[in-house]
């Protein structure tokens, strides 16, 4: 190809590459066409199903498969509404009472809005200075509220998951531990434990390493006296005691271990102390529940998620940890082609020292808006709500003949009907099909000890008593059927 080819084919090249930078006509169209459908979405949020059993829908996105010629917004938005919004779990649904959810916030959608079209990279402090400045004050501002000094260091990742992987690697190298010391490396959770803990225990190359099931009492709480039994017992065996993990709201009943016992021991005993408070971790905010989360400032790690406790979209996870140098030890690696980064980065670590990640969303603009905007003291309210509207449900569900398990510390709640003939586990199972085919609201289940439960999680900030007294009267209403 000779030089003139090669200006020609750049110049009709540049001519079809242009087409990726609609001009503002194209874009007013586009984006009124998609701010009136994610309006009339949230408007339409109230009378929709939580959740619709019937998929055929999914099929479509099949059927108009990717082309060179472009499509219709309005087209697209059609496909968009029976191939991923009816079908399955709505989790921004006011009735998702299943999980613990993503709420969805509406600003912070705005966030995500002016993250991705100005696209700044918050993954390098010289690169993206105002977006890892942002990210910074939350991870302060969340430190702060566990009651870590300054000088701690954190990560905003995209959940719960890679945040407690960071924790735990974090602590693996902080102890100094040895491949050929994993299978002696001792590592005391409870059966509670989110099952994320585990599978980043094998991600970290610690399969190998013993976890020790702590037992927990009546309320599914690890029971110190027993955790420094079993950590004398090790020890005496020639074992490496090396972490210990609590939970400050576990997934299945919404537990909280006893951080402050399980605090001093890990002390004691000079063990990396994890917590994972991604469910609780935010009811900090609430004055009532300050003292039952007595005990997080004494963790070496913790893991929080804005993504439920603060009701921002799925994808925002944290993880905070009280020696900073610990967490960039474990994680920050250099590279030939960033070293301008290093030359003329302002001062302070980069998130990509800090975590796995290099390439990574600027997630600190989801939630620096909205709780800017709103402030914090409808977040707090909100919170509470939930904490009072599980109470409210774990008594009514008992007046409605239910059995109920632990009295809810956080805005979780068990419960299961217990027919007078039958196998009361097969009942519970065909009451919450029923449930899930009516799809007004979405419950789920659990096993505790081989019992088949369902569960309450009130934790969408849309969820509010009519919502529970909706819940309480289909749940009256299946019974019943069945029973017939």
């Amino acid at each position: 190809m000779t030089e003139q080819e090669t200006l020609e084919r750049i110049r009709e090249l540049e001519a079809t590459s242009r087409r990726l930078e609609p001009p503002r006509a194209a874009r007013d169209r586009v984006d009124a066409a998609v701010i009136e459908y994610g309006e009339g979405f949230v408007d339409r949020l109230p009378g929709l199903k939580t959740y619709e059993i019937d998929r055929t829908g999914v099929q479509r996105l099949r059927a108009a498969p990717l082309s060179e010629e472009p499509a219709e917004i309005d087209e697209l938005l059609a496909l968009l509404e029976s191939a991923l919004v009816e079908p399955g779990l709505n989790p921004a649904a006011p009735g998702h009472l299943a999980y613990i959810p993503g709420g969805g916030i509406y600003y912070s959608a705005l966030g995500d809005y002016l993250a991705a079209v100005t696209n700044r990279y918050a993954g390098v402090r010289f690169a993206g200075p105002g977006a890892v400045e942002m990210e910074d004050l939350l991870l302060d501002w969340m430190a702060g509220l566990v009651g870590y000094p300054e000088g701690a260091g954190g990560n905003l990742a995209s959940g719960g998951s890679i945040a407690n992987l960071i924790g735990i690697v974090t602590a693996r190298d902080a102890r100094g531990l040895r491949a050929r010391d994993y299978h002696r490396a001792v590592v005391y959770l409870t059966g509670q434990a989110h099952h994320c803990i585990e599978k980043a225990l094998r991600v970290a190359g610690l399969g190998e390493a013993v976890q020790r099931k702590v037992p927990m009492d009546e309320r599914y709480r690890m029971v110190p006296a027993e955790l420094e039994r079993l950590i004398h017992e090790d020890r005496d065996a020639g074992l490496i005691p090396w972490l210990v993990i609590a939970a400050a709201g576990t997934t299945d009943v919404g537990a909280i271990d006893p951080l402050q016992e399980i605090g001093w021991i890990a002390r004691d005993h000079e063990l990396w102390y994890h917590i994972d408070a991604a469910y609780g971790g935010f009811f900090a905010l609430v004055d009532e529940c300050r003292p039952r989360l007595a005990g997080m400032e004494l963790s070496d790690s913790i893991v929080v998620d804005p993504h439920k406790g603060l009701f921002l979209p799925y994808g925002t996870g944290a993880v905070v940890v009280k020696d900073r140098g610990a967490l960039r030890r474990a994680h920050a690696y250099q590279a030939a082609y960033l070293q301008d980064a290093e030359a003329g980065g302002a001062a302070g670590e980069s998130p990509a020292e800090l975590s796995p990640e290099l390439t990574k969303h600027f997630r600190g603009l989801r939630a620096w808006l909205p709780l800017k905007m709103h402030g914090l003291t409808p977040f707090r309210a909100c919170l509470e709500e939930k904490l009072l509207l599980a109470r409210y449900f774990h008594e009514h569900v008992q007046r409605l003949g239910f059995e109920v398990g632990p009295e809810p510390e956080l805005s979780v709640a068990t419960y299961r009907w217990v027919p007078k003939t039958g196998d009361a586990n097969a009942f519970n199972a065909a009451l919450i099909d029923a449930i899930h085919r009516d799809g007004r609201v979405f419950i789920s289940s659990t096993q505790l000890d081989g019992v088949f439960w369902l569960r309450f999680a009130a934790l969408t900030f849309r969820t509010h008593l009519d919502t529970v007294d909706l819940l309480l009267e289909i749940l009256e209403e299946k019974v019943g059927e069945l029973l017939s």
